[in-house]
């Protein structure tokens, strides 16, 4: 009845202690593994020097379960910022962008009593003349 135990709702389940492992040497050192269900070890009980301590096995199939779960959860959850922020259009149709930097200054290549006067290039853009014809022939 050591070996087995039988519970009436789960059936026949193996003991959850394994047999001991001594190991020999010049402090000899006994090992008792703790099993799950399925017989997969849990951890063992280390018997040394009258003392005894319980140390786990860390399952590598669970960690990685774990840490997938955690990659998902904060890929899920993470919000990404917009390109821009918020738009707001406003009265007689000018736009507002949130969050956006300021354009870049055009240089402005006048000379400095010019910017003070606020003066502008005087240009003067040719005019294409058209060529008038009549619609009566010289006869």
């Amino acid at each position: 009845m050591l070996d087995t135990i039988v519970r009436p709702d789960q059936g026949p389940r193996a003991d959850p202690v394994g047999p001991p492992v001594t190991l020999t040497g010049p402090e000899p050192v006994t090992l008792m593994p703790v099993l799950r269900g399925d017989a997969r070890p849990v951890g063992a009980y280390v018997l040394s020097h009258g003392t005894v301590h319980y140390r786990p096995v860390v399952d590598v199939r669970e960690v990685l379960a774990i840490a997938a779960l955690a990659i998902v959860a904060v890929a899920v959850t993470r919000r990404r910022r917009p390109v821009i922020g918020s738009l707001h259009m406003g009265h007689g149709g000018w736009v507002s962008l949130k969050g956006v930097p300021a354009p870049a200054l055009k240089p402005d290549s006048r000379p400095w009593w010019a910017r003070i006067l606020r003066a502008r290039r005087l240009v003067i853009e040719p005019t294409t003349a058209r060529r008038r014809t009549s619609c009566a022939r010289p006869s």
